[in-house]
């Protein structure tokens, strides 16, 4: 006889919503400040920007010129939180991942494919708060080669918490 095993959740709700409630204001304040310095160089027009408690969608814009963002955003590394504002942003003028959008993002962030590969890796590890405040750390406290980082967060996505 087999029995399958029950999946245990990653965080109590309580404890998610409570992190994204207390975290809300200051990504928001992040994400609209990243927005305005790029825009001078873009000049897009956008309606709206949400900040919203995702568990594995970075960001989003829709056919509205609607900018979503996920709070978690801040635990990120710099680099890459600009990268997810800019590849959100570009969608305001090309709403698919054409030629023509991937040139817009390159415009600002030329090495973009860079980090849709280290955002591809954190996202293996899952994106619990523990791992991405543990992504952040690595990032902060040394200076680390792109080998180095890839290494370091491909092993650390055995661990459970």
């Amino acid at each position: 006889m087999f029995f399958r095993k029950r999946k245990r959740r990653r965080t109590s709700p309580k404890s998610n919503t409570k992190h994204y409630l207390e975290n809300k204001e200051q990504a928001r304040e992040l994400v609209l400040a990243r927005l305005l310095y790029f825009n001078d160089f873009y000049q897009f027009s956008w309606n709206r920007v949400a900040i919203k408690n995702q568990r594995r969608c970075w960001g989003s814009c829709s056919s509205l010129k609607n900018l979503n963002f996920n709070y978690k955003i801040l635990l990120l590394p710099p680099h890459l939180q600009d990268y997810i504002i800019v590849h959100e942003m570009c969608h305001l003028a090309e709403l698919n991942h054409g030629k023509a959008f991937w040139e817009l993002v390159s415009r600002t962030i030329p090495d973009y494919q860079r980090n849709v590969l280290e955002l591809q890796v954190i996202d293996k590890g899952g994106g619990s708060i523990y791992h991405l405040e543990k992504v952040r750390s690595v990032y902060e406290k040394t200076v680390v080669t792109e080998v180095e980082i890839f290494a370091h967060l491909s092993c650390s996505n055995t661990y459970t918490k």
